[in-house]
Formats: structure tokens, C-alpha cells, sequence
């Protein structure tokens, strides 16, 4: 029998740093100081740095830097934020969380990401801002978004969450909108040991509000000037993650690498990533469409290969989110109903993906 092809193995991913990161938590033991320390200003600046952008704010998770970077922009309550109807869940929560009112657009079925044509249409008297999310690994197509943006005078909110490194026409997401907002998840391609995020602040007044709102409103300790929240990037997260920022481009580098194997071996008949000129994707999902996507995932999983569904249910039709239920969206639902995630990890080999194309290859004989 054939070993096991996980679709994510962690453990495995992480051992390459493991030195590197006992050493670090040793450091940090040392040195005594947990919150908010030279961890978290150094990685901010090396992460500022990698982007070319001055103004990083570490903080807890990636859906507190959407909250927080919607929060900076005071938006009056029931305010509107378009978001792409095939999102996952936590940008629409953003937008919930801040007392405004998402209004879903549809994506491109080509490139999973909102659909420029669809936006205008989209906007009322009340729209402040677009969230824009960087979906899988791919930029979006962001000319004309921020044509848009600039015609109605609206705001841009990158969720960069999925996006760490991809580029549009050489220009690193998180860079194009008022804030890029990021998470650091384990499982992403710069991923903590835990839960962390982090902002791209374009001006240095969101920059200090930022620090302000992510550390109780306060500027000055015990001084609080106004109401924020206790969202810090934690000091051990930070150590982390300076040390797996360096190989930030390899991680991207060898995961293009497997996708690669998938886009020249598959059949035709598996709907896979389309790669344009001038977006450069860095599969932090490879996905696959196929109208038999469950039973393709059981004859995988008979086959020791295992993979994941992102998403399996369209955001308007959670159960949280019964306000949106009566709302027709056919594009993404048609994603949801379909899509396949493969396994394409820094952990994972090129003679893995090999395998996982030969037993996709047979099942669609």
C-alpha cells in the first residue's frame, strides 16, 4: 500500500526550521519580555521591508487586522463594503463585526477573485469601501478596481490572507489598497506556530491608530485614548516568524513547482487554476473544479491521498449569515458545490504530486 499523501503535514513542514526555532524560544525565555518586545517591532520592519511599505502593525489574527483596519477608516454604522459572494466566512465577518453591511459580488469563474465588471453595479449611495480578497494565492485584477475606487471615492481593504508574496504586474498584494490586512495562520505560506496577522498601513496616522486600537486604545500605558482592543501579535509568534520570513519567496518558489506538475499533467477535464500574464500566484491553495468533486475526494481519500474543500458552503448560505439566504448567487455557488483542494505544500514533494496527478488521471479514464 502506498503511504499516505496528507494534505497538509505541518509537523513535517516545520522540521526544517527546528533549530532554528527551539533556538529562538530559548532566546525568548532569556530575555524575559513576552508582549510587544524587539520580536514584533523587528518583524514589522522586515515585513515592512519585504513589501517595500513603511507601516506594519503586528497584531493577534487575520481577521483582526481586517476588523481593525475597517475599524481606523470610522465608517458610519449601516455603511455598505462590497466583498466577493465566494469569501471565506471571516471577511464577512469583518464587516459585520465593524456595524457595517457587506454587499456580495460575484467572482470571476476563471480566477475565483470579485469580478471588476460586477462592482459598479453594485454601488449605492452608501458604499464606502471594497474588500478585495487575494483568494488562494492569486492578486486580483486590480487596475480596475482601483479605477473604480478612485471614480466613487470609495476605500480599498485588501485581504491579503491567502496572498503572502503573490504579485499583480510586479506588485505585491497588500500593497495596491488603503490597508492590506494579513494572517499568518499555520497553514499559510508564511505560517506562526499559532494564530498572528498583521496591517499595511499606507499613511503614518493609520499606522499610529492602528497601534493604538490594537493595544486597548492606548497610546501611552494606562492612557487610553480611544476604545480599541487587545489585539497583539504575540511576541514567540513574531520570533517565528522572522525566522521563516527569509524563505518566504522558496516556500512560494516550490509550491509554483507543484502546481506546475498539476497544470502540465492533469487532464483536461479537471477545471484547474488559470495563470495570466502579469498575476503571479503562489498556490497557497491549488484547487481544482469537477462536477463529481465528492466522489473524487473519497476515491483520493481510498487512495491514501488526502485534500481539503475551501469552502464547502457559499457564505450566504451559513447558517450565521440568515440575512443573505433568500440572495441568489450562482457563480459562487457553483464554486462551492465544486472545488477540490490538492495537496501543494511546502512540505510536500514533487514524486507526491506525481502521484496524486496519476491517481486523478485514472479516475477520470
Amino acid at each position: 500500500m502506498n503511504p499516505i499523501i496528507p494534505y497538509e503535514n505541518l509537523k513535517t513542514l516545520n522540521k526544517r526550521f527546528e533549530n532554528s526555532l527551539k533556538d529562538k524560544f530559548s532566546d525568548f525565555l532569556e530575555k524575559g519580555w513576552y508582549v510587544l518586545g524587539e520580536e514584533v517591532s523587528s518583524f514589522e520592519q522586515e515585513f515592512g521591508n519585504f513589501h517595500n511599505e513603511k507601516y506594519v502593525v503586528g497584531v493577534a489574527n487575520g481577521l483582526d487586522a481586517l476588523i481593525l483596519s475597517l475599524k481606523c477608516l470610522d465608517f458610519n454604522r449601516g455603511d455598505e463594503v462590497i466583498v466577493p459572494s465566494n469569501t471565506y466566512i471571516a471577511s464577512i465577518l469583518a464587516i459585520l463585526h465593524c456595524n457595517l453591511v457587506p454587499v456580495l459580488v460575484e467572482p470571476n469563474l476563471e480566477t475565483y477573485n470579485i469580478d471588476p465588471d460586477q462592482i459598479a453595479a453594485a454601488i449605492t449611495k452608501k458604499t464606502v469601501a471594497i474588500m478585495v480578497v487575494h483568494l488562494y494565492g492569486q492578486c486580483c485584477e486590480m487596475d480596475p478596481v482601483i479605477s473604480i475606487a478612485n471614480q466613487y471615492n470609495l476605500k480599498i481593504v485588501e485581504d491579503c490572507a491567502q496572498a503572502h508574496g503573490a504579485r499583480y504586474k510586479n506588485r505585491l498584494a497588500g500593497t495596491f489598497g488603503d490597508f492590506g490586512a494579513f494572517s499568518f495562520y499555520p497553514t499559510k505560506n508564511l505560517g506562526a506556530l499559532g494564530d498572528a496577522g498583521a496591517v499595511i498601513c499606507k499613511s503614518k496616522a493609520d499606522y499610529d491608530k492602528i497601534r493604538q486600537l490594537r493595544n486597548y486604545g492606548s497610546e501611552k500605558k494606562y492612557h487610553n485614548s480611544i476604545v480599541g482592543y487587545n489585539s497583539r501579535l504575540d511576541e514567540i509568534q513574531a520570533a517565528f516568524l522572522r525566522i521563516k520570513l527569509p524563505y518566504l519567496e522558496a516556500i512560494n518558489n516550490h509550491k509554483n513547482r507543484l502546481a506546475e506538475i498539476y497544470l502540465k499533467g492533469l487532464k483536461s477535464d479537471f477545471i484547474m487554476p488559470v495563470v495570466k500574464e502579469g498575476f503571479d500566484n503562489v498556490y497557497h491553495i491549488f484547487n481544482i473544479r469537477h462536477p463529481e468533486r465528492d466522489q473524487i475526494r473519497s476515491y483520493l481519500m481510498d487512495h491514501n491521498i488526502g485534500t481539503e474543500i475551501h469552502y464547502p458552503v457559499a457564505p450566504h448560505q451559513q447558517k450565521a449569515m440568515r440575512q443573505m439566504q433568500h440572495l441568489n448567487f450562482p457563480v459562487s455557488t457553483e464554486i462551492h458545490r465544486t472545488t477540490l483542494s490538492l495537496p501543494c505544500s511546502y512540505a510536500h514533494t514533487p514524486e507526491d504530486i506525481l502521484r496524486v496527478v496519476d491517481v486523478l488521471n485514472q479516475f477520470s479514464k
